[in-house]
């Protein structure tokens, strides 16, 4: 195969390769053409451009998501690298292998006024698993041998363990056009098998008899990927009668018997209520929760034992009593864990109670919702209660992740959102690039001031049909008008709640795609139709409520 003469980057192209990635995100730049040489010409591997090297990044991280295998990210020299970091911290705080890959200039040129040179090999340190730095000159002895064994270390630390993201910084050095002769697969590849993701029958036993009635459990779902086979085992726990199950939306766990609507159920519980069932021991799962209030609750109770489940590159104490940290795939341990306590099902109202809270608790939602003025929440109750089956969810961070909290999630086919450091930047790229491996529709609901901080990716050739966003016109910063840090601030409207004048309609015809919008309930019933049926273009749906009206009404929710 003809292809760059540039060594390291076939061997890259190789061991990337090997190691599961298929789809790769380039951006446009000269020092890395090699590397863009060495990739495309692979008939393994997937290229895709995007010019802005921060929506690149989303878009990379979304397709990781939504395929569950590594991804990788390829720019040029300088500054471009750095626009990588919030996604990249994102994808180390999600645990997704997102493999990072920055061309660079060789090591004698940098602070050396030649220009995009900067010191890059340690740029995302603190967000990354692992970084490595490839010379420029690959001939001396061991040269070949050595950027093998290093790519190869940085692949395998990417997916093992707690994944995450993995920097390699590949000098090259001019001239950067010349080709040679090279044989796909000539790169040594090395593997890795693990033996300790699973947990003893005796020790599970052990653990379940802790966990016995009569005393009370909680199992708390956060951030997850689907999971049926945890979806099964948390299942058989939610069956014990002295287990109760909180799920977030997030969590894309379902089952009638767990809890998925945590806000809407604490705040309608009395202090009797919430002192006769708080729980003795506390499970988590998952990634960081979105509900500040089982975190503010839990944060508050004596004598509490929390353990948590799951790979963690650090001790994780949200709720300030931890008391086992359990290393292991939560599907593997749950599953061990529902088995070992099957033969402690004793009599407890436990469980029967916390549902029967939740079930006065949706009641009560369904009721305010019915003569609730038109607003977010009247729009987005609407809007959850007609997703249809099969698309795929995502949300913008702000108040469009919260909302869903409130709502009956439970026929979604999935629920994604950038969680792991809560950042409004990137939403639509992340679900633009899960909408591009997903095959039937992705659907992102955003507020108008996340949209704005992304709005270079429209103009993204991923672009298809099988995009469709729903916009919420609110004036902007609508968290910033319920949040009590801001909402009560001479200084809301001017420096947090920014008014927005947002040409959505205009950006939509201008990128080409179908713009629908709705001032009412009926008007939304109306639009919706069009916007779900629309088969020829990606679409946008504005949805134009009051910010005032909006944020009184989402107070008024939890008085």
């Amino acid at each position: 195969m003809l292809t760059t003469d540039k060594l390291s980057c076939n061997i890259l192209a190789d061991l990337l390769a090997a190691h599961g990635v298929r789809e790769v995100v380039l951006s446009p730049g000269s020092r890395n053409a090699p590397l863009v040489i060495a990739l495309n010409r692979r008939s393994d591997l997937r290229c895709h451009v995007v010019i802005d090297e921060r929506s690149a990044a989303f878009i990379a991280l979304g397709m990781a998501i939504q395929s569950d295998a590594p991804t990788a990210i390829v720019c040029t020299s300088g500054t471009a690298l750095l626009n990588y970091a919030p996604a990249v911290a994102e994808a180390f705080y999600r645990r997704i292998p997102l493999i990072v890959i920055s061309a660079d200039r060789p090591e004698e040129w940098i602070d050396q006024d030649d220009s995009q040179t900067i010191w890059q090999q340690d740029a995302l340190a603190p967000y990354v698993k692992r970084s490595c730095d490839i010379s420029a000159r690959t001939d001396f002895p061991g040269g070949k041998w050595w950027t093998d064994r290093v790519i190869n270390d940085a692949l395998l630390e990417s997916l093992s363990g707690r994944r995450g993201p993995v920097h390699i910084n590949i000098r090259l050095d001019a001239p950067l056009n010349r080709f040679t002769d090279y044989s796909p697969g000539s790169a040594r590849v090395i593997r890795s098998v693990t033996g300790h993701d699973d947990i003893s029958v005796a020790e599970a036993r052990r653990l379940g008899t802790l966990l016995a009635s009569p005393r009370k459990v909680m199992i708390i779902a956060g951030f997850l990927n689907p999971d049926e086979r945890l979806n099964r085992a948390v299942g058989r726990l939610a069956c014990l009668p002295n287990v109760t199950v909180l799920t977030e939306t997030l969590s894309n766990l379902h089952s009638p018997r767990f809890i998925g609507r945590i806000d809407a159920t604490l705040c309608r519980m009395s202090a009797d209520e919430k002192e006769r069932l708080k729980p003795d021991v506390v499970i988590t799962i998952g990634g960081a929760l979105v509900s500040r209030f089982i975190k503010e609750w839990l944060r508050g109770l004596d004598g509490l034992e929390h353990w948590h489940v799951g790979y963690s590159h650090t001790t994780i104490d949200c709720f300030k009593h931890l008391s086992l940290r359990i290393e292991l795939p939560p599907s593997r341990f749950m599953g061990r864990l529902a088995a070992a306590m099957q033969p402690h099902r004793t009599p407890s109202s436990y469980a029967e109670e916390w549902a029967s809270i939740a079930g006065r608790a949706a009641k009560i939602h369904d009721a305010y919702v019915t003569s609730a003025p038109w607003s977010d929440l009247k729009a987005l109750s609407w809007v959850f209660g007609h997703i249809p089956r099969g698309w795929n969810l995502h949300l913008s961070n702000g108040t469009p992740v919260r909302y869903a909290q409130l709502m009956d999630c439970g026929l979604i086919h999935r629920s994604d959102c950038n969680r792991g450091v809560s950042g409004i930047d990137g939403c639509t790229s992340t679900a633009l690039g899960a909408s591009a491996i997903y095959g039937d529709t992705t659907l992102l609901i955003s507020g108008d001031m996340s949209f704005q901080y992304d709005i270079s990716a429209l103009s993204s050739p991923l672009m298809t049909p099988r995009f469709k966003m729903i916009v919420m016109l609110n004036g902007g910063g609508g968290i910033f008008r319920f949040i009590s840090s801001t909402s009560s601030l001479p200084e809301l409207e001017k420096y947090f709640a920014v008014g927005t004048c947002l040409p959505l309609r205009e950006l939509a015809q201008a990128y080409g795609i179908a713009y629908h919008e709705a001032d009412s309930t009926e008007a939304l019933a109306t639009a919706f139709r069009a916007f779900a049926s629309e088969t020829g273009r990606p679409a946008i749906l504005a949805i134009i409520t009051d910010p005032s009206t909006t944020a009184t009404t989402l107070r008024d929710y939890f008085i």
